[in-house]
């Protein structure tokens, strides 16, 4: 297990802290009374809340929600703590008990209301719909013998989940065929957080990790031991935009790539429980490829457990930006009523002793500081004012604020403004017209082949220009021209992605992709680590 390094400038400021609160005591203990016990103080509150309950019920001059007046007051008791401690209605929690555990039940499709119809965007890996036949592209125009033409997002739901067991009668349209009736048995449909997982080249494997659920770790497991089947011997992991999810599947994710007994992560908090150590299984772990991570200012809390343990055990490099900066430990408490508070009980630090807790006692500018263009200048600038640390082979890293990569690579992505409202457009037109296309044209051979050799013709893509002027009426077609590149590259994933699946789509997607494509360049100091660990 890889021990915390002695650091001086780190354990003065600890021991300060703590001499501080200690000296304070004898000199405040007479002052200890009932008026500051903090339960007197509760029982005081209680009695002007029910008071204060009391005169709005009588006295406001209309009807009044209760029940959400009552959860606004919850929330505003969990808004004096720190950002990441929350109280959650009973609906809201309902929601995110099916993200964390992972699944659902109902029919299983990615789906969006297009031309007033639900459209199947892409059917669940190894859900009921795609063992029905239910294909990307297609419309629900009935269910259950009722219209389904213009239905609202929220009936979607409410008519296509249910319990597993049950069945739905679904009316299908398709594009080259007359509408069908299919029968579609309700089953649990897993909701992965493996968002993507494809072999970039013949070395190259490409992980997408978007959340950490109950399911996490296998899912990645999985997801690594496919790609080394095809020939992979170095890995790029996408942590970005993943704000995190449960500890222990942290633990798991970061066992992976660690095949001796180090401490992935430790945490510190008011009680004993609430302190853990947790070190990896070296029979967990694979050590044989070499990894480089990527993160960026939304790459948060388990997220940066992953980032900060490869970093500090010198196991790869971590790249793109300064990662978020939550090192705060949450545990959930159920309430009577189906809502939940989500309360912060403990601090956690990677394996060299970093707290990566960004400092939140200007509440206002929290979440604000995340957004600013020049936040990683500003950082790089206050570089010497936080805590260093040691990695274990002797590298400098810092605390007191996110995991700072080990080379700053930028988001870059300069298409028009009229091209970013294509991609963004509701009515999902590089979708439509591909799925059009895919079903008028031949996409012969196999995914390897197209990733590699395939490109949209001229006259294909004008076409396409065409169908853009007859959908969006005042387009500038001379502005998106500057774009050709970029958009032949979007319609050929939403073709890959229509043909084989969403692993495929992003493995083409990927190529507009300024940070990881940066990545790549940099494998020379990523293999260098294996060749350290070895």
């Amino acid at each position: 297990m890889m021990k915390k390094p002695f650091n001086p400038n780190f354990w003065s400021w600890l021991t300060g802290i703590i001499i501080g609160v200690f000296v304070t005591i004898p000199a405040t203990q007479f002052l200890y009374s009932k008026q500051n016990n903090p339960y007197a103080t509760i029982e005081t509150k209680f009695k002007v809340m029910n008071q204060i309950l009391y005169y709005v019920n009588q006295l406001y001059y209309d009807n009044v929600d209760m029940e959400s007046l009552m959860d606004g007051a919850f929330e505003g008791i969990m808004n004096q703590l720190d950002p990441h401690s929350v109280f959650i209605s009973a609906k809201d929690q309902k929601n995110i008990d099916e993200m964390f555990r992972g699944e659902f039940q109902g029919i299983g499709i990615e789906f969006d209301v297009l031309n007033e119809y639900i459209t199947v965007i892409a059917p669940v890996v190894g859900g009921p719909s795609e063992k029905a036949g239910i294909l990307a592209g297609d419309w629900i125009i009935e269910i259950d013998d009722e219209d389904a033409q213009g239905i609202d997002r929220d009936d979607v739901y409410k008519k296509l989940r249910g319990k597993k067991g049950t069945k739905v009668d679904l009316k299908i349209g398709r594009i080259g065929s007359d509408p069908f009736n299919i029968t579609i048995i309700r089953d649990d449909i897993p909701l992965y957080s493996v968002r993507a997982s494809i072999m970039l080249d013949d070395r190259t494997g490409y992980a997408w990790l978007t959340r950490f659920s109950t399911k996490s770790g296998p899912e990645v497991r999985k997801a690594i031991n496919g790609l080394l089947r095809q020939g992979m011997d170095r890995l790029v992991l996408d942590l970005r935009n993943n704000s995190g999810g449960i500890l222990d599947q942290a633990v798991e994710v970061a066992n992976i790539f660690i095949a001796e007994k180090d401490t992935l992560v430790y945490t510190k908090g008011k009680y004993k429980q609430a302190e853990q150590v947790f070190v990896a299984s070296p029979r967990k772990g694979n050590e044989e490829f070499s990894i480089i991570v990527v993160i960026n200012r939304g790459s948060a809390s388990a997220s940066e457990i992953v980032a900060g343990a490869v970093q500090d055990l010198d196991r790869g490099l971590v790249v793109g930006e300064t990662s978020f900066g939550k090192g705060l430990v949450q545990r959930q408490a159920g309430l009577s009523d189906g809502s939940a508070i989500r309360v912060t009980i403990a601090q956690y630090y990677t394996p060299s002793g970093r707290l990566i807790q960004r400092p939140f006692d200007n509440d206002n500018d929290y979440y604000k500081e995340i957004y600013e263009k020049d936040r990683e200048e500003k950082l790089d600038s206050l570089k010497k004012l936080r805590p260093p640390f040691l990695t274990r082979k002797g590298r400098t890293v810092y605390g007191g604020g996110g995991i700072t990569p080990d080379i700053y690579i930028p988001w870059k992505n300069d298409i028009t403004k009229t091209t970013r409202s294509i991609m963004t457009d509701p009515k999902r037109l590089l979708f439509n017209w591909s799925n059009t296309y895919i079903n008028s044209n031949n996409v012969l051979g196999k995914y390897k082949q197209f990733q590699t050799t395939w490109e949209l013709s001229d006259d294909d893509y004008n076409n396409f220009l065409d169908y853009l002027s007859s959908e969006l009426k005042d387009i500038d077609l001379d502005e998106i021209k500057k774009d050709e590149k970029y958009l032949k590259i979007m319609i050929k994933s939403e073709i890959a992605g229509n043909k084989w699946g969403r692993d495929e789509l992003w493995g083409v997607r990927i190529t507009t992709d300024s940070q990881i494509m940066g990545a790549l360049n940099h494998f020379n100091e990523a293999d260098a680590f294996l060749v350290q660990s070895n």
